[in-house]
């Protein structure tokens, strides 16, 4: 069910993405049925995204379009050459299975002990018999859902605060960005020392990572059609943390 409603909440904002300047389609049975989902999801102000710094925004938006474009595709397209699918799939397993860690960290904070438990039990089944590199556990129905710090702030009703674009990690807002630094900062206190010095850990940690996360994600720069690009990716970004906060 909480899988559902994250896709639902996704897939809710992708139809305002791509009809924001139309009526707007009806939603989803599982949004409609929630009156605060379907508030956020109906509220006009939705579309008055704060950004007062949005020259820089738009500057940096172009800038990773560049870097996408020149060397993080081209790094991506090249792994994804030279390496095996079953092995992508493994890898791509493995780093889910550690954002267990903090969704399991998140929901405690959030005091959702259904999620937090079942982030557990992810972790330790696909850890213990697969060693993080299937998903055993979402074979056997227990699904995926994800909690960060931003969602927590947001719980406890930190505002989203401005709309910014990050060096790389494209959008966010001030709470995410927020969220993002204490979420990195958790996985630094929980790896040992020595771990963190070794040659291998920072392969794997800054780059073998971003790069699966790269490939995971379909969204290309400048593909959407659409000369507002800017202000569509925007409004997808701000409604569906707002729906996943309040999920």
């Amino acid at each position: 069910m909480a899988l559902a409603r994250r896709r639902s909440a996704r897939a809710l904002a992708l139809a305002l993405l791509l009809g924001a300047c139309a009526s707007g389609p009806p939603l989803p049975p599982e949004i409609a049925a929630r009156p605060e989902l379907a508030e956020i999801a109906t509220t006009p102000s939705v579309l008055d995204i704060y950004d007062p710094i949005e020259p820089f925004n738009r500057a940096m938006y172009h800038f990773n379009a560049g870097f996408d474009r020149y060397i993080f595709l081209p790094i991506v397209r090249a792994y994804e050459l030279v390496t095996p699918d079953f092995v992508e799939n493994r890898v791509s397993d493995f780093f889910n299975n550690l954002r267990e860690v903090p969704t399991f960290a998140n929901a405690l904070l959030q005091l959702k002990a259904e999620r937090a438990a079942r982030a557990a039990v992810r972790f330790v089944v696909n850890g213990l018999f697969t060693g993080g590199l299937f998903d055993l556990a979402g074979a056997r129905g227990v699904a995926q859902v994800r909690e960060d710090f931003g969602q927590t702030l947001g719980y406890w009703g930190l505002g989203a605060g401005p709309y910014l674009v990050l060096p790389v990690l494209g959008p966010a807002n001030l709470r995410d960005a927020t969220g993002i630094a204490a979420d990195g900062l958790l996985f630094w206190l929980l790896t040992p020392g020595e771990v963190q010095e070794s040659l291998a850990y920072r392969a794997v940690r800054f780059g073998l990572q971003p790069i699966d996360t790269r490939h995971q994600l379909a969204f290309r720069y400048y593909q959407t059609g659409s000369p507002f690009e800017y202000e569509l990716v925007r409004l997808l970004y701000t409604q569906t943390r707002r729906l996943e906060v309040a999920n």
